[in-house]
């Protein structure tokens, strides 16, 4: 009996000495994972400070964008102005040329407003 109470016992301290291992291997594994963890969470840290920096810049692009979209259509609106400025002035410049060349086309009108004096060179002799 002895004998077989032997073999439990040495049964036993193999499965302790198994379960040793084991426990070795976790707190391994367990130190491992610990260090993945602070990795991936100095990881994450740098990238919310780029995405943070990110934003920054683009809301700063944004603005610039804006204020340029506003002077864009104010210059807009100031050449549009000018251009109407003109399209005005070439019409009245058209109407007041018709008039002219209407009146100067109408018959007679050169006797009414420049009368012609016969000259002496223009006076035949006969």
């Amino acid at each position: 009996m002895e004998n077989n109470g032997n073999l439990q016992l040495a049964v036993v301290e193999e499965k302790i000495n198994s379960i040793e291992r084991l426990t070795i291997k976790l707190d391994n594994a367990i130190e491992k994972i610990s260090e993945v963890n602070n990795n991936v969470s100095r990881m994450l840290a740098v990238h919310e400070e780029k995405l943070a920096k990110q934003e920054q810049v683009d809301n700063i692009l944004f603005d610039k964008i804006d204020k340029l979209r506003d002077k864009m259509d104010s210059d807009h609106d100031s050449v549009t102005q000018r251009i109407r400025g003109l399209e005005r002035k070439v019409w009245v410049g058209l109407g007041i040329l018709t008039t002219v060349t209407f009146i100067l086309n109408m018959p007679g009108t050169f006797d009414k407003v420049l009368p012609t004096q016969p000259t002496s060179a223009m006076m035949v002799v006969r």
